[in-house]
């Protein structure tokens, strides 16, 4: 007989008790259905917002039918862990347009190994309790609603720039999921603290967000760097900055990240000097550097060509210098062609502005 949420009340909050033991700031469960989202994700997609992003329409409305992913599923487990890492101030490397911007998030080991292996030991941990249970893990790998889960779980709420926001923890943090059988009794949803704010709206620097919760991805600063596989449109490319992986305005801008935590997980901690490395040095490492240092990042996952590609972009929009110059011009014949051109591209730009100043 399958048991009422009401006997598993017990259960439900020594899940989140194991969660807090395993490093996760917030545990919440949510219901699994989501039919009322299933029209807001249609309307996204026929805009295009998705751009090269097809797996999002292939999927299409399975990730608001969590059973249709996971047969038996009626509840969610979302769980959330800071990611901030200590280090320099983000916004002084960000000013400093001959330095390297990488998202916070991906400045240590990637959070998708992190954060799976984190959950797979909570689900254990449940079934050394209560027995074999049905229950599947995501980290962002599958077709997952997961801040609209979030959300319902009672972690935070959907901000403007549709990143899930809390008021005891801001926004930088990774959340996952394990879709479970088991019929959980379901958290409060947060209630919403945005207000007239529009911060993340307005400073967005290709004006990605066209909406409050509202996002185009192809004009994303993240897509750009991660997700695009090829050329980066030319008229994005002097707003992009030095911004050579992911970005993080909206979330710098934003008042309650000043309750933001600094991650106490090793994993995350800054590794190679990303967190204010030189544009110059990181575009002279050869593909194997590229390899030997940054394995087990999240920024491995793009390949040295789209890294290179990013890199002579902020190169291009970086104070003219013959450091600069000197660089794009020794990868000008680079093997590949996507790097060729942003080269190209990297080097008109440093030289019309060494003209401008002259």
């Amino acid at each position: 007989m399958t048991p009422l949420a009401t006997d598993l009340a017990p259960l439900a909050t020594a899940i989140k008790a194991w969660g807090r033991e395993l490093g996760f700031a917030a545990v919440g469960i949510a219901d699994a259905d989501l039919s009322d989202a299933e029209a807001g994700l249609a309307d996204w997609l026929a805009h295009g917002f998705h751009g090269e992003m097809d797996y999002m329409a292939r999927h299409g409305a399975k990730r608001a039918r969590p059973a249709e992913l996971v047969p038996g599923t009626v509840r969610v487990i979302s769980a959330r862990i800071d990611y901030l890492p200590a280090g320099p101030d983000p916004e002084a490397t960000l000013g400093d347009s001959a330095r390297a911007y990488v998202s916070r998030y991906a400045l240590g080991r990637d959070y998708h190994k992190v954060l799976r292996g984190r959950l797979q030991r909570l689900a254990d941990r449940i079934a050394h309790e209560i027995g074999e249970f049905g229950y599947r893990v995501f980290t962002d790998t599958a077709p997952v609603l997961e801040v609209e889960l979030a959300v319902r779980a009672g972690l935070g709420w959907r901000g403007k720039h549709t990143l899930l926001l809390t008021r005891e923890a801001g926004s930088y943090f990774f959340i996952g999921e394990i879709y479970t059988d088991l019929p959980l009794p379901v958290d409060a949803r947060a209630t919403e603290h945005c207000g007239a704010c529009a911060r993340c709206i307005d400073v967005c620097p290709t004006r990605a967000i066209v909406a409050p919760y509202r996002l185009d991805a192809r004009r994303c600063i993240s897509y750009l760097t991660i997700e695009l596989k090829g050329s980066i449109p030319i008229e994005l490319r002097p707003l992009i900055g030095n911004r050579v992986y992911g970005c993080d305005d909206c979330q710098l801008v934003c008042p309650w990240n000043k309750y933001a935590r600094v991650s106490e997980e090793p994993d995350f901690r800054v590794r190679n000097g990303l967190d204010a490395a030189e544009l110059v040095d990181l575009f002279g490492w050869s593909e194997g550097a590229f390899h030997e240092r940054l394995a087990g990042s999240a920024i491995h996952r793009i390949g040295y060509e789209r890294w290179s590609r990013n890199l002579a972009v902020g190169l291009g929009n970086a104070p003219p210098s013959p450091l600069a110059v000197d660089a794009l011009a020794a990868r000008a014949h680079d093997s590949s062609a996507l790097v060729r051109e942003h080269v190209a591209w990297a080097l008109a730009a440093q030289r019309a502005r060494s003209v401008g100043r002259t």
